[in-house]
This record gives C-alpha cells, sequence and structure tokens, in this order.
C-alpha cells in the first residue's frame, strides 16, 4: 500500500511570503552582521547601513523560502531607497 504520490510538476503552487515575513528576513539579515532594523519603514537603508550586497541575501533567502527565482533588474533596485521599498520591491517580484 502507497501513500499518497509527489504533486505534478505543472501544478506546483509556489508560496508568497507576506510583507511580515519578508521583513523577517531583512531583519535576520541585519541581525547577522550585528546591525538592527528599524520599526519604521521610512528608514533610509544608508543609515542602517543595508548594502547591495546585504538585499542580494534577503533576495536569496526569499528565493529559498518560496522555492522559485526572483527575477529582477538593475534600474529597478536603483529605485530603492528606504526599508519600505526593499519590502515593496519584493512584494511586487513575487507577484510577477
Amino acid at each position: 500500500m502507497s501513500g499518497p504520490g509527489p504533486q505534478q510538476l505543472g501544478s506546483v503552487v509556489m508560496a508568497e511570503l507576506t510583507r511580515e515575513q519578508i521583513r523577517d528576513l531583512m531583519g535576520a539579515v541585519l541581525t547577522a552582521q550585528g546591525k538592527t532594523l528599524p520599526a519604521d519603514d521610512g528608514a533610509d537603508l544608508r543609515e542602517i547601513g543595508f548594502r547591495s550586497l546585504d538585499f542580494s541575501e534577503l533576495a536569496l533567502r526569499v528565493e529559498d523560502e518560496i522555492g522559485d527565482e526572483l527575477n529582477f533588474d538593475a534600474p529597478g533596485l536603483r529605485q530603492i531607497a528606504k526599508v519600505g521599498d526593499v519590502l515593496d520591491f519584493i512584494e511586487q517580484l513575487q507577484s510577477a
């Protein structure tokens, strides 16, 4: 007697993270460097020390969680200046 089989590849539903889950992952990236993510989504990324490498780390963590790649380009990244911008950007990427 066998249990249920694996889902068909074509019907796999990708997980989508909530804004709060993305924020938690962003906080974990900063915490690993001894930094703290402020509660204010309007906080400036340069002031909190969140760099492009940190964004890359966050993107990788999100990809691991959702089981899919995020496709983004450099021009989109240039618009990001505040914590809320990062959260908005990743939310949009998930639904793209």
